[in-house]
C-alpha cells in the first residue's frame, strides 16, 4: 500500500469558467491557470503521482508545454489513473477537501464524484468536503480556491 498527499490553489479572475472536480460551476469568477485550473484535479493528480514516488503534477503536465493550454484537468487525471494502473496499483481510497468562500460548493459535490468517476475512480471510493476558510487568507477574502487531497493506493 501506498498514500499520498496533493495540493493546489489557483487565483480567482474574471473572463475563466470555473471548473472544480470536473464540473462547470456558476459563477462570476473562474480559475486563472496554463490548463482549465480545477484545484481538486490538481490535487488528487498530485496526491496520486506522489503515491508513486513518480514527482508532482508539473513535472507531467508543465506549463510551459502548450499541449496542456486549456486542458481539461479531468482529462489528466484519466492519464494519471493509467499510469497508476501501468505502475501495478489501483485506487483504494481518495479523500479532498475544498477551499472556497463562495460560491457554495456542497450541491456540486455529487456531480464531482460523478465526473471524476469518468477518469477511472469510482465514485464510492471518493470524499470530497467544500469548506470556507472563515474569512481568513487569500481563501477567505475570496481571492482564490484551495483544495487538498490523500490517497491510499493498493495491488489489486
Amino acid at each position: 500500500m501506498r498514500t499520498g498527499f496533493g495540493y493546489d490553489s489557483h487565483r480567482l479572475v474574471s473572463g475563466r469558467k470555473l471548473i472544480i472536480g470536473g464540473v462547470e460551476i456558476p459563477y462570476e469568477k473562474g480559475l486563472s491557470g496554463h490548463s482549465d485550473a480545477d484545484v481538486l484535479c490538481h490535487a488528487i493528480i498530485d496526491s496520486l503521482i506522489g503515491a508513486l514516488g513518480r514527482g508532482d503534477i508539473g513535472k507531467h503536465f508543465p506549463d510551459t508545454e502548450p499541449e496542456w493550454k486549456d486542458a481539461s484537468s479531468a482529462a489528466l487525471l484519466k492519464n494519471v489513473i493509467e499510469m497508476v494502473l501501468t505502475n501495478g496499483f489501483e485506487v483504494m481510497w481518495i479523500d479532498s477537501t475544498i477551499i472556497a468562500e463562495k460560491p457554495r460548493l456542497s450541491p456540486y459535490i455529487d456531480s464531482m464524484k460523478k465526473a471524476l468517476s469518468s477518469a477511472g475512480i469510482s465514485p464510492e471510493l471518493i470524499n470530497i468536503k467544500a469548506k470556507t476558510n472563515e474569512g481568513m487568507g487569500f481563501t477567505g477574502r475570496g481571492e482564490g480556491i484551495a483544495a487538498y487531497a490523500v490517497c491510499l493506493l493498493g495491488k489489486p
